[in-house]
């Protein structure tokens, strides 16, 4: 059972995260508004679909950026109580320093099943919401490097491949389609098309102005045509981007659509990894930087609160630095992406099992 003091700083531990979301959250909304309000005009987006994009805006951010506020703000409410002398007082009292990080622990584990529920159920829709209205209504002059962040290349079988350059999840419809099959490396035919669009009543894809091209021994066989309803033995979600089809996917979907590319010899596996292990590694980070953040501002400092809050922000940076740069490792390099997933957690969970001996000294 809870004692006073364990309410106390469980209350102040959630409501100080609490509000450092609602103060941060609203500043980004603005910041992305500024930044997309011509855009938006532009292309007269409905109120509906604006309103719905920062809901989901709101979801996505606070799950990437949630280690880092609830970092920031332990640091905020703990070094105001050593600066009020507070915890001098309860460890005067005969309470332990692994006593009184007792509260601080279980509010890491109800912030981070909470963190964690949300990147299983909310996070993969509000990444597809986010995503599909930038690519649907904020073109613009950012059309080119949405594009050439979307080029799909894929295996889909032993001997086919196919290629789109870009896909619009809201229309179901990707561009300048290609797929070919080989045998013993000799090319069997080749398929090209404008657009591609899967039709969701009849499960089937419709082609636009297609070439296909079957490579013969004394001669080739071409046909073309405007418009041909057909079945492929690939799925709608192979024509979606890398850059974030594993992130709009539920659980469930994302661990079957990994032994999928596996199967399939996908080049890309090391991206569905990468996003598959940071669903654990971040809630579990929660824990890691609450020990580091009262660990660096239980001790009452000269300079007060802004040099806590200083040594927070350079630790908050540097593991935002480590995630982002063992991430790439983990997507583009030969590196273990469960490794490089969680090599942010295993440096940063030293220096906290350092600073709190330091601490509790």
């Amino acid at each position: 059972m809870l004692k006073i003091i364990d309410k106390y700083i469980l209350k102040r531990y959630l409501g100080t995260f609490i509000v450092m979301l609602l103060m941060f959250i609203p500043i980004g909304i603005v910041i992305d508004v500024s930044e997309k309000v011509n855009r938006m005009i532009e292309n007269k987006v409905p109120f509906n679909k604006i309103a719905s994009y920062y809901l989901d805006f709101t979801i996505y951010f606070a799950n990437l950026l949630f280690p880092i506020f609830l970092f920031l703000s332990v640091i905020w409410f703990t070094s105001k109580l050593a600066n009020n002398t507070e915890i001098i007082a309860i460890l005067s009292s005969g309470i332990s320093f692994t006593r009184f990080l007792r509260p601080y622990i279980l509010g890491a584990t109800i912030v981070s099943v909470f963190a964690l529920v949300m990147s299983i159920f909310l996070v993969p829709r509000a990444s597809a919401g986010y995503k599909n209205f930038r690519y649907t209504y904020l073109m613009g002059g950012g059309q080119n490097q949405m594009r050439d962040n979307t080029d799909v290349f894929r295996q889909i079988s032993k001997d086919e491949y196919i290629f789109v350059t870009s896909f619009n999840e809201v229309s179901k419809m990707a561009f300048n389609f290609s797929m070919e099959k080989f045998d013993n490396d000799k090319l069997k035919y080749k398929l090209i098309a404008n657009r591609i669009k899967w039709n969701e009543k009849q499960k089937n894809y419709t082609l636009y102005n297609y070439t296909k091209r079957k490579v013969g021994e004394f001669g080739d066989i071409i046909e073309t045509g405007e418009s041909k309803d057909t079945i492929f033995n690939f799925d709608l979600e192979d024509l979606t981007p890398v850059i974030y089809i594993a992130e709009t996917l539920p659980l469930h979907d994302l661990h079957k659509f990994i032994d999928k590319e596996k199967s399939r010899g996908s080049s890309n596996i090391n991206v569905y990894l990468v996003v598959l292990y940071k669903k654990y590694s971040i809630p579990v980070s929660a824990f890691i930087l609450t020990i580091i953040a009262v660990s660096v501002s239980s001790m009452k400092r000269r300079g007060g609160m802004g040099t806590n809050l200083a040594i927070g922000i350079v630790l908050a940076f540097a593991f935002v630095f480590l995630d982002k740069i063992f991430g790439v490792l983990g997507e583009k390099s030969t590196a273990p992406p469960l490794l490089a997933v969680w090599t942010p957690n295993i440096v940063f969970g030293i220096l906290a099992i350092y600073l709190l001996r330091n601490a509790k000294r």
